[in-house]
């Protein structure tokens, strides 16, 4: 009821020890915190929060507009929903180093249990689009460097992502992913690969876990989990894939109240009041107020 019965520092240690087994985490991303409890509930291993859904939520393109404010609001409300380990995008931390040692501690107060920082320029652009410019590497490397001497908690996650891949191929994003590895980072996000093979390569130059990214309309093909596993993933994302769900049977649904007048025709897809109700724990709401509020009027009438 009400929040996660798991502590942040709690989620974060079993987090790493879940990393540790080798075994591949899915990580839906979530664009709302019902959306996380919906993930939880489908027994998935954890939940991203992507900085593209949370920019679209906005009505913003992903290029760098939103805050480290809405950010780390929207992460604390997720956060705090789910008993999962939430992994958040915080794009290109929100400044230069010092900035980036405030981002790692406010998302650490938003109760994370992972972050990842790029090695966009800003203004940046989705990882998936052309015409992305990365910074050098010593810029990098201190970005990483600020990250993790700045964490408290020594369980947080600090992810690498490069997008190297796409501007420089295959080659630099091996050589940038192992100096990332020197420099601190716990794992590496090695965004837009084109193939298993270009993943293999990732995970054969470094030692710590390697994420890949399964988004839809992007570079790279849509593998199966098993795929992933069987070249050495350990963590993979779906980040906008909720969103575009809901939006598209929103946009259906939307159609079908234009064309006829009722959503008569969509309601099997929706969801029903009773399974929302489950995913609330509604139950468990009442339950509490019957035993709070569970005193009868006659006990406090005189009898004079």
């Amino acid at each position: 009821m009400l929040y996660a019965t798991q502590t942040p520092a709690e989620k974060r240690r079993l987090f790493r020890a879940s990393l540790a087994t080798g075994e591949l985490i899915q990580m839906p991303g979530a664009f709302n915190p019902l959306s996380a409890r919906l993930i939880e509930s489908k027994g998935f291993g954890g939940v991203y929060i992507s900085g593209a859904v949370l920019s679209a939520d906005l009505g913003l393109p992903d290029i760098g507009l939103t805050t480290l404010t809405e950010v780390a609001g929207r992460a604390a409300q997720i956060s705090r929903m789910t008993d999962l380990p939430t992994l958040v995008d915080a794009d290109t931390g929100f400044g230069e180093p010092m900035n980036l040692a405030r981002t790692v501690q406010t998302l650490e107060d938003a109760g994370v249990a992972g972050l990842h920082v790029e090695d966009q320029v800003n203004p940046k652009r989705c990882g998936h689009l052309d015409g992305k410019v990365v910074v050098d590497d010593d810029t990098m490397i201190k970005r990483i460097r600020s990250a993790v001497s700045a964490r408290r908690d020594p369980n947080l996650l600090i992810m690498a992502r490069t997008d190297i891949r796409s501007v420089d191929g295959l080659d630099a994003a091996v050589e940038r992913a192992k100096k990332l590895a020197d420099a601190g980072a716990d794992a590496i996000f090695p965004e837009a690969m084109k193939d298993l093979s270009e993943f293999a390569a990732i995970r054969a130059a470094v030692d710590i876990p390697v994420l890949a990214n399964m988004t839809e309309f992007g570079k790279s093909e849509l593998f199966t989990k098993q795929q992933l596993a069987d070249v050495g993933i350990n963590i993979v994302i779906y980040p906008v894939s909720f969103l575009r769900l809901a939006m598209g049977a929103a946009m259906r649904g939307l159609d079908a109240l234009l064309e006829t007048g009722t959503l008569q025709s969509v309601v099997p897809e929706m969801q029903t009041r009773a399974e929302l109700y489950e995913l609330l724990d509604y139950e468990a709401y009442s339950q509490f107020d019957s035993s709070i509020f569970n005193f009868s009027l006659d006990a406090h009438v005189r009898h004079d």
